[in-house]
């Protein structure tokens, strides 16, 4: 099975909502972040993917690391996703949907069998934000 290299966010609010996005031209709500570019590693690759797709400004410092997580990629059939997953905290007022965005949104615990949700968040990214 091929693998897509990512990194992913995980993101709580102060009401410990989670933010999910879905990219456009999918149905699968996702963390928020993405591939790599030439040279980039796992954290510059996040703060990147941030400012590119939600207009969000960090650096490294901003980041925790969480972990390599592996599952069935949402939005290409037979691969695989492995995500470096960071934490992080923003303001949820200066979140804009952007890039390749189509919809983003901050989801409760109570809120996950509402939505299409991709293999990586609900078996391991969500829990983590809810831990």
């Amino acid at each position: 099975m091929p693998d897509i290299r990512v990194s992913a966010a995980v993101i709580v609010d102060d009401e410990g909502r989670v933010l999910v996005v879905r990219k456009k031209g999918t149905t699968r709500f996702m963390q928020p972040g993405g591939k790599p570019e030439p040279g980039e590693g796992p954290a510059q690759t996040l703060i990147r993917e941030l400012h590119e797709e939600l207009g969000i400004l960090l650096d490294e410092g901003d980041l925790e690391p969480l972990g390599t997580f592996i599952s069935e990629a949402a939005n290409e059939p037979g691969h695989r996703v492995i995500a470096d997953a960071f934490a992080t905290s923003i303001d949820p007022a200066t979140v804009t949907v952007q890039a390749e965005l189509a919809e983003l949104r901050w989801i409760t615990r109570d809120e996950i069998g509402d939505l299409p949700l991709a293999p990586l968040s609900t078996e391991h990214l969500l829990p983590l934000a809810w831990a």
